[in-house]
């Protein structure tokens, strides 16, 4: 089979982090990259997930989070509970779990 050489420009400190992980896992970086290009061909595509978030992640969305995790938890009557409370719910749930799979503790 004939081969072509392939070049590409990287990072200094990218190529010592991911030869270092590609020893450990017994593998050099020509290695690692002939398996990334036939796992690509197998996939017909890139071999892992590569996208956006939907939304953007800001601290609004998550002030935005909590007030309706607050709101569900006052309408269920727990906004009260205390910390003690909730864990002993917790155990409860676990061991009735627990039971019902038949795991002795």
């Amino acid at each position: 089979m004939a081969t072509s050489l392939v070049q590409i420009r990287i990072d200094d400190e990218l190529k010592n982090e991911v030869c270092a992980i590609f020893e450990k896992l017994g593998l050099d970086l020509s290695t690692a990259i002939r398996m990334f290009l036939k796992r690509a061909v197998l996939e017909n595509g890139i071999p892992f997930c590569v996208t956006l978030p939907r939304e953007e992640y800001t601290a609004e969305r998550a002030m935005i989070a909590m007030k309706e995790m607050s709101e569900s938890a006052y309408k269920n009557g727990l906004s009260n509970m205390s910390l003690n409370e909730i864990n002993a719910e917790i155990e409860a749930v676990r061991a009735k779990n627990n039971l019902q799979n038949g795991v002795d503790l």
